[in-house]
């Protein structure tokens, strides 16, 4: 039967008699056949589809379900975080003058990841890199090495480990001229303080230090470090380290094979450079104060190792100057102290890098008697128009274990051994009384006078805490200490001794178990020269930001108003008057200028005074000079204190000391002429 040229070939076709038949199949078509009925086709086939399944299933997790941890990795290869940093806050006294500066210097990093990965040649690369650097290679002694160093970096691979700060010029442009052949060294700016005064300011500005391994963790919680970062250690730089600090900004970079960056991505974080810190001191008046300070302990007859200087403003508590000698240069420890320098000044006995403004303890000698004084006006023990109390020269007290028998009996003196006299209040500060101070303070039997006790309620312990003695004052500024106010108790606790009317005596003109600081016995003298109210003492004024606002202000801060009445202070503050006019402090005397002040000088006995053989018993007690000040008396605007170690008598060393700060102050450079 014949098929219809319309009809495809291969379509079913329809006989006459009912029965369907297909046509001949082509040759291809019977091969295919063949094929599908092959079981070896059959595996082949599942064989290779599994295989693209297989791919299949590995690129969809590679490409979606792994795709941005792959992503990442890449990237962390080819991009990094850098840290940029910010530059420090600077500190500048009160008229603006910077007293720090951040100056570049550079440091070289190695980052372990972008070291070769052969050992040998990684090797090669640090063996070359310490013989740039002239560090060693591996440890020696107390260095670590550069091997140790980078082994010790490999903890975090990809951040960048300082191999050594602080290079100079010449070795950066060294490892950077090599840096193709040192791939995984860079050479970095850094920045590093520098104090262009020194010494003059260096006990209250401080330095920084590397962060101590202790503290580590500590810090990098707050976003420091440790391995590159500095901190302050003392001073101001310690005390507002938080504000001078700034925050870190951060870069996204791209970077070659070599580890060497191709750009920058993007920022992630923009840096804030730290706040500025002003300061309550006057950098002119500082630099005249320490030069005075020096002149007075240098004189002939004083020659003193030791001493202190502080001029403050009686009604607000700023600190105006502060000078503590010996002291050393803070820009030492910018570089890395070396251990000669750092032998010198761990040895010297008399601490130069102590403030003895602030970590002294001394005995205040006479000065103190004021406080004596208004404890016993106050109190009324004393009073200005009935209480006159005799100066013979001498007292015997007797020793109430032996009464009757005048061998066991203490004799006391006044400095002036001829007596004064009967003095009042105001004549026994003038003069600085000796006996007349023993009797306020202690009592004196004979003649049936109580004096002003040690009861802690309302005695000289009492006082002497309301004044701040005992307290730190709470400056800005580390390592200050508390002193000791002594009482019956605390004799009893530390030494398993009764308290004596002689102990009672000795505090009661500024020695024996009393310890204060200069600027705690200053700061009693502001309470004097404002009528009552005790500051704490300020050495910063304000802080800003870095674009000149405002952050913290100043506010003078009120530690207690003292419940003394203003006619009590008014005595006083005659009685320093007196002082100065025609009893112990003439020579502080200023042309046109109502000056108060008060003289002291203190016996004392430590362990340099023994060593160097001037402190031996039967003989003359080594004495501490001290003077005390403020002025205008009407309205004071300026208090200054004085100290000379083993200077002598305050009112012949340290009065004169005084006087040119003060003069200075009020006349400038046209000021009077030394008091001789």
């Amino acid at each position: 039967m014949a098929i219809p040229e319309n009809q495809a070939r291969g379509s079913q076709l329809v006989t006459t008699d009912g029965i369907p038949e297909y046509p001949p199949q082509s040759e291809w078509e019977a091969r295919w056949e063949a094929i599908k009925r092959s079981p070896r086709v059959i595996l082949l086939t599942g064989l290779i589809l599994s295989i693209f399944a297989l791919f299949g299933q590995r690129v969809w997790n590679l490409q979606f379900v792994q795709g941005a941890y792959y992503s990442a990795q890449a990237d962390q290869r080819r991009l990094r975080a850098e840290i940029v940093p910010t530059s420090r806050g600077i500190i500048y006294d009160c008229q603006g003058t910077p007293l720090v500066r951040n100056v570049p210097s550079f440091k070289v990093t190695v980052t372990p990841a972008y070291l070769p990965d052969d050992e040998a040649e990684a090797e090669a690369v640090l063996v070359r890199l310490a013989v740039l650097l002239d560090v060693p290679y591996t440890t020696t002694g107390d260095q670590l090495g550069l091997r140790e160093i980078v082994a010790e970096a490999w903890r975090v691979p990809y951040h960048p480990t300082e191999i050594k700060g602080n290079v100079t010029r010449e070795e950066a442009l060294l490892v950077a001229q090599e840096s193709l052949l040192l791939p995984g060294v860079s050479v970095e700016v850094d920045s590093t303080r520098e104090y262009p005064y020194g010494p003059q300011v260096s006990q209250i500005l401080g330095y920084l230090m590397p962060i101590p391994g202790e503290y580590e963790e500590e810090y990098r919680a707050q976003g420091y470090d440790p391995s590159t970062d500095r901190i302050g250690s003392i001073g101001v730089e310690a005390t507002y380290e938080d504000a001078l600090r700034g925050e870190k900004g951060e870069n996204l970079v791209e970077e070659d094979v070599m580890g060497q960056m191709i750009r920058v991505v993007s920022q992630q974080a923009a840096p804030m450079p730290g706040n500025n810190v002003h300061l309550t001191l006057d950098l002119e008046l500082q630099e005249f104060v320490e030069e005075t300070l020096r002149q007075g302990m240098a004189r002939p007859n004083v020659n003193s190792p030791r001493g202190v200087a502080l001029v403050m403003n009686p009604q607000t508590g700023e600190v105006l100057a502060m000078v503590s000698l010996p002291t050393y240069d803070n820009n030492l420890f910018t570089q890395g102290i070396s251990d000669r320098d750092w032998q010198a000044l761990s040895e010297d006995v008399h601490r130069p890098m102590l403030n003895h403004a602030i970590s002294d303890r001394l005995q205040p000698g006479s000065v103190f008697k004021v406080v004596v004084a208004a404890g016993a006006l106050q109190e009324k023990v004393l009073d200005r128009r009935r209480t006159r109390l005799n100066c013979p020269g001498t007292i015997v007290v007797p020793n109430k274990y032996y009464p009757n028998d005048p061998g066991q009996a203490q004799n006391f003196y006044c400095w002036n051994r001829a007596g004064h006299g009967w003095l009042d209040v105001v004549g026994g500060i003038a003069n600085s009384c000796n006996i007349f101070f023993y009797k306020a303070g202690g009592g004196f039997e004979e003649s049936g006078f109580e004096g002003l006790g040690m009861d802690e309620e309302n005695g000289i312990p009492h006082y002497a805490r309301l004044f701040g003695f005992g307290a730190p004052t709470g400056i800005e500024l580390t390592g200050e200490i508390d002193g000791i106010v002594p009482t019956t108790s605390w004799k009893r606790l530390t030494y398993g001794e009764s308290w004596s009317t002689g102990d009672t005596y000795n505090l009661s003109i500024g020695e024996g178990y009393l310890q204060v600081t200069p600027l705690q016995m200053l700061n009693a003298i502001n309470v004097i020269a404002n009528g009552g109210t005790l500051y704490r003492p300020r050495v910063v004024h304000h802080v800003t930001d870095a674009e000149g606002n405002t952050v913290q202000p100043f506010e003078p801060e009120i530690i207690r108003t003292l419940p003394i009445s203003r006619e009590n202070w008014s005595l006083i503050q005659q009685g320093m008057e007196e002082a100065v006019a025609y009893g112990t402090a003439t020579r502080a005397q200023i042309e046109g200028v109502r000056v108060a002040g008060k003289t002291g000088t203190a016996q004392y006995c430590d362990d340099i005074a023994r060593e160097v053989g001037i402190c031996r018993v039967g003989y003359a007690q080594p004495e501490h000079a001290w003077f005390a000040a403020f002025a205008p008396v009407k309205e004071p605007e300026v208090s200054v204190i004085v100290f000379l170690y083993n200077g002598g008598e305050g009112s012949t060393n340290a009065a004169p000391v005084a006087h040119d700060i003060l003069d200075y102050y009020f006349h400038g450079d046209e000021g009077d002429e030394t008091v001789p």
